[in-house]
């Protein structure tokens, strides 16, 4: 149904436009026209070309950047490598002259040497203890001197006691009683030449003999030791003395075994035995007064460290807090004492009785000068 707006309007005025309420009825719209730039359309701005170059002096002129890329040249060292570019033999050696070469040189030398030095130590530290070795070496003359005479006349001293420095024992050079390994050491090595010197005099030197004494001798001190440790474990005697210790204190045999030789040396058999009944008494005697302190005072508990490194030492056992070992525990002590105070002298004979001749070698008399 059409709606006419000019039914009620005068014919003397315009018409109105008819309102369609069917949209239908009014047809299909026309399509838009494509857009099509043409040579009015201006953007306002020029177009882009070639990109400009990153850096001045860098020549773009005539390159396709659509062109693909060539592949990097490989700088590692190939069999078409130019040899021609490589350094002479006269430039490396002027570059090594250069004091800055020089210096890293010989600090990459010497930390070389260092981590070197460092991994001995430490390999060599699992099985032999060469920290506290030191502590046993550190004499000097005048503690050497003092210490012979105290093995060979021991009856004139009185103070036994070993000195102490904040739970810690003193070195041997500050302190006569300490043990030490280097009197024990030299009288392995005079024994060894001594015994090779008499055997030269008897007329039974040979070349085999020296290293029969060496080997012998030093079987019969690892001997000793074996059977000292399994003494203590097996009767169940806990001590402050150390392996170290009892080392050193089986050495000093070698004192008395040397006096004995030069008592035979000179005197035969005769001088022979009185040297060694005599050296024997005083050796007995000085162990006996040494380790009675020590094996007396049993264990002391935690170890105190010393000198910066593994702890070899108890704590003092002349302190007033150190406990007192019971009765049973004392025998055992008191016996170990006496066992060894007995083999020493009994191994001293055993290792030079075969060495002194039956009578003095007669000295033959220098002929006269032509």
């Amino acid at each position: 149904m059409n709606f006419n707006a000019s039914r009620n309007v005068g014919h003397g005025g315009p018409r109105k436009a008819k309102r369609v309420s069917d949209v239908a009825a009014m047809g299909a719209p026309s399509p838009a026209p494509a857009f099509n730039p043409g040579p009015q359309y201006s953007p306002g701005y020029p177009q882009a070309g070639a990109p400009p170059p990153y850096s001045e002096g860098i020549q773009l002129d005539g390159q396709d950047f659509n062109a693909p890329v060539a592949p990097s040249p490989n700088f590692g060292y190939t069999s078409g490598f130019n040899q021609s570019a490589m350094a002479s033999p006269a430039q490396i050696g002027s570059m090594l002259q250069q004091p800055i070469v020089q210096d890293m040189a010989l600090q990459y030398g010497n930390q070389l040497a260092a981590q070197g030095k460092e991994a001995v130590q430490r390999e060599l530290g699992k099985y032999v203890p060469v920290t506290r070795l030191r502590y046993y070496f550190a004499v000097d003359t005048r503690y050497v001197m003092k210490k012979l005479l105290l093995i060979m006349f021991p009856y004139t001293h009185k103070d036994w006691m070993m000195k102490y420095e904040q739970e810690s024992p003193v070195q041997p050079r500050y302190d006569i009683n300490a043990p030490d390994l280097y009197i024990p050491t030299m009288g392995y090595v005079t024994y060894v030449l001594l015994a090779g010197f008499m055997l030269g005099l008897q007329h039974r030197f040979s070349p085999e003999q020296i290293g029969i004494q060496a080997s012998s001798a030093l079987a019969y001190i690892i001997f000793e030791m074996i059977m000292y440790l399994v003494t203590l474990y097996v009767t169940n005697t806990s001590t402050s003395l150390k392996t170290l210790d009892l080392l050193a204190y089986s050495g000093y045999k070698y004192t008395a075994m040397i006096g004995a030789l030069m008592g035979g040396l000179l005197f035969s058999k005769t001088g022979y035995i009185c040297c060694l009944v005599y050296s024997s008494i005083a050796l007995s005697y000085f162990l006996v007064k040494t380790l009675r302190l020590q094996l007396l005072s049993g264990s002391q508990g935690p170890e105190q460290p010393q000198y910066g490194y593994a702890p070899t030492y108890t704590a003092n056992p002349y302190a007033d807090n150190w406990s007192k070992p019971t009765g049973g525990g004392t025998k055992r002590r008191v016996y170990f004492l006496l066992f060894v105070a007995i083999t020493q002298p009994l191994l001293s004979w055993w290792l030079t009785y075969h060495l002194v001749p039956a009578t003095v070698a007669p000295v033959l008399p220098v002929p006269p000068a032509r």
